[in-house]
């Protein structure tokens, strides 16, 4: 089996029996804030894209590059679809010019023409992606393969009970705005940065441990940030609390951990996996090319300059009345919605920075009034700040995932009272009655099942699934004192009380050890 690096989460993967091409992402994204690091843009993708099939894993716009697919990647090939709860990524593609379609059924291993097998996990909570994210398993000639590229499924035993794994391609580094944009001290900004960049290798390590592959390859990551304005979010200025760590320091980091079998990939990097070896050769000397980083990044900086203004030259569309736009889109959705509202549980402030950087228009989503209007000088539970000019845009396309666009491209700031909200952002990824629907109906299942089974973590009795996404905390579980971590996502609990710190709602049942277990109580 080949594998050949195509940048961020994608490759081209290689067997007698045909090809497939993963997530293949060139163009900038997120209001032309995110670029792949290292460059990918001079590849033979004429080459690259001629392929027997294609694997997108979900729809962020790091995996999926609309005019990339379109331009490059064969309409012959077969797309393996993943067995998401809506249609918006066949659609999509379809949009696009693909017509061949494997949808795979979930977790289900597929037998491919010349004895090729995948199998892909799809993962469907709404906060998985932009409503959903997959992992590809590949195997051929008895080398197999996992692609989890940034999926976080709750455990790994799926894919191993298949049989030993030769090489693993995970995710290590940020993809998110946290802490960055939000309007902090810069001491409190750094100290939760590292705690969140620590949380990302403690979580990669467990993924790691869990599949025991023979050869690790950290990917998906990290972006870079060529706009002045967001340079600083480059991981080149000695900040401990920058979450976008490059793959030389997961080597490094890796390595203190006793990791002695990672392996990068830069774009144009072929590694030739057996059961036995992987051979790599790569475009350039690894060690060399991030050791003069920041130089590699001025001049792409320089290069896609005239990128970056023509795509800000496209955002303004002064014709549109926001206030007005906005309460046509979303009160009906407001309307509709019982468990995202609820969850919300008061007003969100929109702050709108006029074309001359100084003049303010503040809007408000009054989740428990069911309304959209005007900021009427009432507190409010969080607030976001950007230009009037991108929100503009997200009503001029009809964009339905504000967090797919607007919120990952850092291009805002943010403040908000108390703790973290997930259903804020869940609600303006679901911009659409498809989307609206298909979460409304996930969180009203998952409040009505009750999870019974209970372990023992420490001096603790706790239920054995996190309240947040269900992971097993006899995997993901860390009891530090009174207080539990579930390293999946770094969510933390107050045991005595059952009180999540890190987000409103999501209570945990716990109890001491030596206490005596309420009457009807399942112990696991």
């Amino acid at each position: 089996m080949r594998v050949t690096g195509t940048g961020h989460a994608s490759m081209r993967i290689d067997t007698a029996a045909g090809s497939i091409l993963c997530d293949p992402w060139v163009n900038p994204a997120y209001f032309a804030s995110w670029f792949p690091f290292p460059d990918n843009s001079l590849l033979d993708w004429e080459t690259l894209g001629d392929v027997d099939y294609l694997y997108v894993s979900h729809l962020h716009r790091d995996h999926f590059d609309a005019a990339h697919l379109k331009r490059f990647v064969s309409k012959k090939a077969t797309v393996l679809l993943p067995a998401f709860p809506t249609s918006e990524m066949e659609d999509e593609l379809r949009e696009l010019g693909f017509t061949k379609f494997l949808k795979a059924p979930n977790e289900e291993v597929v037998e491919l023409d010349g004895g090729l097998k995948v199998m892909i996990q799809a993962l469907t909570s709404p906060t998985d992606g932009p409503i959903g994210d997959s992992s590809l398993w590949v195997e051929h000639d008895g080398v197999r393969l996992l692609n989890q590229n940034d999926a976080r499924p709750t455990d790994l035993s799926t894919f191993a009970e298949l049989g030993h794994v030769h090489a693993h391609m995970l995710q290590f580094s940020g993809a998110i705005w946290y802490p960055m944009v939000y309007e902090l001290p810069q001491a409190a900004k750094t100290a939760f940065g590292k705690q969140k960049r620590d949380r990302q290798f403690d979580r990669t390590w467990r993924y790691i441990d869990d599949l025991k592959a023979d050869h690790v390859f950290p990917i998906a990551g990290p972006p870079c940030f060529l706009d002045d304005e967001l340079w600083q979010l480059n991981d080149i200025h000695g900040d401990e609390g920058n979450i976008f760590p490059d793959q030389s320091v997961f080597q490094r980091e890796y390595a203190k951990v006793g990791g002695t079998n990672g392996v990068v990939l830069l774009p144009g990097s072929v590694a030739e996996l057996t059961t036995g070896a992987c051979e790599t050769s790569h475009p350039v000397p690894v060690k060399e090319f991030f050791a003069n980083k920041a130089v590699h990044l001025a001049e792409m900086r320089d290069r896609k300059r005239g990128v970056i203004e023509a795509e800000k030259a496209s955002w303004r569309h002064p014709e549109i009345d926001v206030l007005k736009e906005m309460k046509r889109r979303i009160e009906p959705l407001l309307e509709e919605s019982i468990y995202l509202a609820k969850g919300v549980g008061g007003p969100v402030r929109f702050d709108l920075v006029g074309y001359d950087g100084e003049s303010v228009e503040s809007i408000v989503v009054d989740f428990p009034g069911k309304q959209v209007r005007s900021y009427a000088d009432e507190k409010v539970r969080y607030r976001f700040r950007t230009e009037r000019a991108l929100v503009e845009h997200l009503l001029h396309t009809g964009e339905v995932d504000w967090v797919n666009s607007l919120f990952l491209s850092c291009r805002f700031s943010a403040a908000r009272i108390g703790q973290y909200n997930e259903f804020v952002y869940a609600f303006f990824k679901c911009l659409s009655e498809e989307r609206l629907q298909y979460a409304e109906g996930w969180y009203d299942e998952h409040e009505r099942t009750s999870d019974a089974e209970d372990i023992t973590l420490g001096d603790w009795v706790v239920q054995r699934r996190c309240p947040h996404l269900k992971a097993d905390l006899t995997r993901f579980g860390i009891v530090e004192g009174d207080q539990l971590t579930c390293q999946l996502h770094g969510w933390r609990f107050d045991l005595a009380s059952g009180r999540c710190l890190t987000s409103v709602g999501h209570k945990i049942r716990a109890r001491r050890a030596d206490a005596q277990a309420p009457a009807g109580e399942i112990l696991g």
